[in-house]
């Protein structure tokens, strides 16, 4: 693998990843404490819409993808809050449609569209020095917006009826709490794709959360396991000539099933030796 790394496409894959790793421990912490994975799956797939529109109107999809993702968090955020709703439902419903949009689009898109399967499995290794910019950026703007919101941010993640006594603006704080992770769906997007998003998001921050309970200590280590997986599963995808995204999803849920079977029989073995 070292010998790779005299190819810029390769030192870009690596600094895409740990960006990635750092917007995905930070925004899949908070998307396991607030237990909104299927909403945070809704964003990630609703946003092939917005692939869909910068194909057909020929400007960068990811920027569509970044905007269209913005919009269908924002709705799937107010649908969320809404009591009188059926809110899984509505939020299937916002899905099915922003994957529709895009597949219409596309269609109605002339030209061989040869790329358009990076969208939706990734392609780190495809990474151009725009998108870099592109990933700092949005990791700079979710920094940022932790550091200034992260009282707030606890606050309704543990105990929301805490946070409105409190008189913090607890829907508002949701509402940018989704906008923050339509930021890091469309980021990631370009890594492993939007079908298996949703798992780099939540599988390092969920192995994580077996170690520690503070959302900082979650942060940390989830950003720590994030950029683990990725590294191991670029290795292991160039080695073998394997799709990268995939890759790294399966290292990291290989990871994650083994600490499950492992964390029980450790107890039972320290319980036995007491």
């Amino acid at each position: 693998m070292l010998e790779a790394l005299q190819y810029e496409f390769f030192r870009n894959a690596m600094i895409a990843g740990i960006l990635v790793s750092i917007a995905g421990g930070i925004i899949g912490s908070l998307v396991v404490v607030n237990r909104i994975v299927f909403l945070a799956g809704g964003i990630a797939h609703s946003a092939y819409g917005g692939v869909g529109m910068g194909l057909f109107f020929g400007f960068n999809p990811v920027f569509g993808a970044l905007g269209f993702s913005l919009f269908s968090a924002l709705l799937m955020g107010l649908v969320q809050r809404n009591k009188n709703l059926r809110r899984d439902t509505a939020i299937g419903m916002l899905w099915a449609i922003g994957m529709a949009i895009g597949v219409i689009l596309i269609d109605l898109t002339p030209g061989y569209k040869a790329e358009l399967a990076s969208y939706l499995f990734g392609s780190i290794l495809a990474v151009s020095n725009q998108s870099l910019w592109l990933m700092l950026a949005v990791d700079l703007i979710i920094l940022v917006l932790v550091y200034l919101f992260y009282k707030e941010l606890l606050a309704i993640s543990f105990d929301e009826t805490f946070a409105t006594v409190r008189n913090i603006p607890v829907n508002q704080i949701y509402l940018l709490l989704m906008g923050m992770i339509a930021l890091a769906v469309a980021m990631m997007m370009q890594v492993v794709g939007l079908i298996l998003v949703i798992a780099l998001l939540v599988i390092p921050t969920a192995l994580s959360n077996q170690f520690v309970k503070g959302l900082q200590g979650m942060m940390g280590l989830g950003i720590f396991f994030s950029l683990l997986f990725v590294m191991v599963g670029l290795g292991i995808s160039y080695q073998f000539n394997l799709t990268s995204g995939a890759t790294i999803i399966l290292v990291s849920a290989i990871v994650y099933l083994i600490t499950l079977v492992l964390k029980p029989l450790g107890k039972q073995w320290q319980a036995r030796s007491r």
